[in-house]
């Protein structure tokens, strides 16, 4: 049975890695000649609603306010940190599940709550405190 590449999430989610599109580029800005003949930089693409992830998931991925998220749901990372190909993809890979894991947290629900007697009460207090203060500031009539 061949062995498929995954990426691991987390302990209870992978991702296969043939989901994920990487390609090779030139760098780009600085470095002299090794930038000029090397194609180290690394472009990303994952496309969110043709992959294997779980349902909820996708949604919360699509809603996010991501600048590396498309309108058409894909997701792009350029690695060029690096100066080795092999290190880009790490760093693109490792991008993308973080990425996965910020969007897999459910954030809890508000529940409204009254404010107590005792901090009403305080607030009254720091309230008039602070009136009378103001009062004293003002002109003395003659």
């Amino acid at each position: 049975m061949p062995t498929v590449a995954v990426l691991q999430i987390n302990d209870r989610l992978s991702l296969p890695l043939e989901q994920i599109e990487l390609s090779a580029m030139r760098a780009q800005g600085s470095g002299g000649q090794n930038v000029n003949k090397t194609s180290t930089a690394i472009h990303l693409r994952f496309d969110i609603r043709a992959s294997s992830l779980p349902e909820e998931l996708k949604e919360r991925l699509l809603q996010r306010a991501d600048q590396r998220i498309t309108r058409e749901g894909v997701v792009v990372i350029k690695a060029q940190q690096h100066r080795s190909q092999e290190q880009n993809r790490d760093d693109a890979l490792e991008r993308l599940r973080e990425l996965i894991v910020a969007a897999s947290i459910v954030p809890r629900k508000r529940r409204a709550t009254k404010p107590t007697r005792g901090s009403q009460q305080k607030r009254l207090e720091g309230k008039t405190l602070r009136a009378k203060t103001k009062a004293l500031r003002s002109k003395i009539e003659d």
